[in-house]
């Protein structure tokens, strides 16, 4: 857990939500709102993710497949 604050991986009473989790989806929002609701590729999202929390591309699928759940 290098470089990063405590609380990151703290999950919130309201949701259960870590604020990396909440970053991830966020960022995902913001994008698709910018492309007319279209897909976001991943290289697109982890360049979004990375200006606002230092994560590994591995840290960022990873929560991805957790929030989106096996397909």
């Amino acid at each position: 857990m290098r470089n990063q604050n405590w609380h990151d991986n703290l999950p919130d009473v309201r949701d259960g939500l870590t604020r990396r989790e909440r970053i991830v989806l966020w960022c995902l929002s913001e994008l698709q709102a910018e492309r007319g609701d279209r897909h976001v590729p991943t290289g697109m999202l982890y360049g979004s993710v990375v200006e606002h929390v230092n994560m590994s591309v591995e840290e960022m699928q990873s929560i991805l497949v957790r929030l989106v759940g096996p397909t």
